[in-house]
Order: structure tokens, then C-alpha cells, then sequence
């Protein structure tokens, strides 16, 4: 399993949880993402960074058996820094070196674990994972679509011709949402749904009534939101004018700040949080804090149509929920509140405190909790078998 998303990633993977479902029948090789040149000098102090490094120089363990079927690997590469080249021809030569140097490292750990009839997964990664079907010792060649990445400013240069070309050459493009799927199948008809499940062992933790430190002097009601806060994908001025239209409200963010985020930040008003990342483990304590549960999506290519993973974990603590209305939430329809602009979210909030019997009634929440409880890793691998198993029939 090759993701852009490492094992040891601070916010909550999808990636990580298909790894642990998978695990319970297969055995994993999960490969963190390889040290690149840039982080090298510009991120020396984060920690994911130093234990790329002490891979690399051999003070620690390259493989770590960190769960049952379970083992991951920090690649002792380093790969080069290469998107600023503006020349097609160049930049795939030094991919291709990128991807032998990565692929020698996948190949001896294979070779190390013994494993055999391996099936490489490529978890969104069209560049670095570009060249791994032809390099990597595998028997099938999987890639998995969970965002539209092209969306995103650093993709716009290479990705639209490498995305176009992995997908056509994948034996299986599977995806989490029905437009993803959609937009994978005109490169590729072998492209299936698998929809997404969620990580719910968490949620018992919140039922011992402890509420987090810096909760603890954030005054009530909470309007609240998980996640990771960057400008392509949260909208900035719907917090902003939530913030102002319920100035007796607390309006708290729980997830790593982008920096270029924090420079839309500098006029909130004084009753919105930032109180940055936290392990996925404690999220629920901070859930079952908030009266009204947020996900002010930016509407953009990349937000369209992915599967926002924190609906389900709203809704599975019987959380109300305000939206944006993008394709991907379309399927939450009935169990939450969606919105096209930022009147609309402080009108549906609004609604929510006005009629709480009505929207939050016991038999309601119980309804919310049911159908996200439906979305389980186990229900989505599941499909990604069919889809697997649908190729050899």
C-alpha cells in the first residue's frame, strides 16, 4: 500500500484504516511516504522528516511490525524535488529515477517479508507512484481515487497527463464517491465504487464524560468543526460570518492549520478557536463537546466530490450537521442540513437552535447514528474485493 499519506500522518487516513481492515485477512506492507530533498531543508525539524532521516542513515529500523499483518516501511531514499521543472521530458527522466530508487526499496521489502502474489495499491499518488505497476513486484496494480488532486495548485503543472495516463494504465481504479468514479471511468472502465467507511472504535471514549483541557474554559453553545484547515478546502468567510452572526456562540477548530489559512484569520472575531491538531483517538471528546457540527466546505474542483469522511463522524454521535452542498455530500442529504452560501449556513443554524425538540430529538439522533454506522471499512473493502475479483471472472 503507497499513499500520499503516511502511516504516521497527524490527522485521521482513510488509507491507513482500508490497511487495518485489509490486514484482518491479507498481510500489508504499508509504504510511508519517502523523504523528498525539499522537506529535507525545509521541514529538518518536523518530526515525520527525522524519522525518514533515521531510516535513511540506519539508526533505526526501516520495517516496523506495528500491528497484526501489519508492516511499515520508511523507504532509506531520498527522492528529488522535481515539480518546478516546467519541461515534461526532464521531469519524467528524473520521475522514473524517483521511482527505481522507491521501487528497489518496496522490492527488497517484499522480498524481506516473503510475501508473494502482492497487489500494489497506489493511494492517489500519480507522481511518485507513476512508474511502480512497471518497477514494483506485483501481480495486479490497483490505484485508488479518493480526491480530485488536479484541484490543487501543486498537481496543475504534471498532473493532468501523468493522472490521465496511470489511470488508463491501472488493472482496477476504484473510488470513493459516485462523481470520482464517474470522472475515473472515461479513462478507465474498469473503475468501480467502493464508497468509504469509518474508524467508530473511538467513539465509546467520549462516553466517559471527560471533556478535553482546552475545552474546559471555551463557553457554550459550540459551534464546531474537525479537521485539517486550509484554504482549498475550508472556506474562511463562512467561519468568519457564522463567528458574527452568533457572537454568544463559540465557534471551535480542531485540526492542523495551514499557514496560508492563518493569514485569512487576522479579522475573526474573538469567539472562534483554533486549538490544533489532535490524535484521531481523543476526536470524539471534542465532538460530543459541540451543540452544531460545521463542514463549511470551499466549493471547488477538489471538494466537488470526495467523501467527506467527517460527516460520518458527526453524524455518528448524533451531532446536527451543517454543510456545504457539494456532490459528495448529496448522499448525507437526509440526515443533515446543506447549504450554498454562508447566509445559508447561519440560517440553518439558526433553524437548529430555534427547533431543538425538532432537531435533535432523541429518535433523530438515533436515525443519524444508524446511517452512518452503516458505512464500515468492512463494507468497503468488501466492494473492493467484488471489484478485484470481478477482474478475474
Amino acid at each position: 500500500m503507497f499513499s500520499l499519506q503516511s502511516w504516521d500522518a497527524e490527522i485521521g487516513s482513510n488509507f491507513k484504516d482500508m490497511a487495518i481492515e485489509l490486514a484482518k485477512k491479507n498481510r500489508v506492507l504499508f509504504v510511508n511516504r519517502a523523504l523528498d530533498r525539499s522537506s529535507l531543508y525545509k521541514n529538518k525539524n518536523d518530526a515525520a522528516t527525522k524519522t525518514r532521516l533515521a531510516s535513511i542513515k540506519k539508526k533505526i529500523n526501516d520495517i516496523d511490525h506495528v500491528a497484526a499483518n501489519i508492516w511499515v516501511q520508511n523507504p532509506r531514499t531520498i527522492a528529488e524535488s522535481i515539480n518546478g521543472i516546467p519541461f515534461a521530458g526532464i521531469h519524467d527522466w528524473l520521475n522514473k529515477i524517483n521511482g527505481k530508487r522507491l521501487a528497489k526499496q518496496i522490492n527488497k521489502a517484499i522480498q524481506q517479508l516473503g510475501f508473494s502474489n502482492a497487489i500494489l495499491i497506489n493511494d492517489n499518488d500519480f507522481i511518485r507512484g507513476f512508474y511502480l505497476k512497471e518497477m514494483v513486484a506485483c501481480s495486479e496494480y490497483i490505484f485508488y481515487l479518493r480526491d480530485y488532486m488536479l484541484g490543487v495548485a501543486f498537481f496543475r503543472r504534471h498532473g493532468p497527463r501523468l493522472e490521465k495516463a496511470v489511470l488508463q494504465k491501472a488493472d482496477l481504479v476504484v473510488a470513493n464517491s459516485a462523481w470520482l468514479t464517474s470522472y475515473a471511468k472515461k479513462n478507465n472502465p474498469k473503475s468501480f465504487y467502493i464508497g468509504q467507511g469509518c474508524d467508530f472504535s473511538t467513539l465509546a471514549l467520549a462516553d466517559d464524560g471527560t471533556m478535553p483541557d482546552d475545552m474546559q474554559s471555551i463557553s457554550g453553545p459550540v459551534i464546531g468543526y474537525t479537521g485539517f484547515i486550509s484554504p482549498w478546502r475550508i472556506d474562511a468567510g463562512i467561519i468568519k460570518h457564522i463567528a458574527e452572526c452568533f457572537p454568544a456562540c463559540s465557534v471551535v477548530l480542531v485540526g492542523p492549520v495551514d499557514p496560508l489559512f492563518k493569514k485569512e484569520t487576522h479579522s475573526y472575531p474573538k469567539n472562534v478557536y483554533f486549538l490544533g491538531a489532535k490524535s484521531p483517538g481523543v476526536l470524539p471528546n471534542y465532538i460530543k463537546c459541540f451543540d452544531i457540527c460545521i463542514n463549511p466546505q470551499v466549493l471547488n474542483e477538489v471538494t466537488r466530490g470526495n467523501y467527506p469522511r467527517k460527516a460520518d463522524e458527526y453524524l455518528a454521535m448524533g451531532k446536527p450537521l451543517v454543510a456545504t452542498a457539494t456532490d459528495g455530500m448529496q448522499m448525507f442529504a437526509a440526515y443533515c442540513f446543506l447549504c450554498t452560501s454562508k447566509e445559508e449556513f447561519a440560517e440553518k443554524i439558526n433553524y437548529i437552535f430555534d427547533n431543538r425538540e425538532a432537531t435533535n430529538s432523541d429518535a433523530i439522533k438515533r436515525q443519524r447514528m444508524e446511517f452512518a454506522l452503516s458505512h464500515t471499512w468492512q463494507e468497503s473493502i468488501g466492494l473492493l474485493g467484488d471489484a478485484y475479483y470481478s477482474l478475474k471472472n
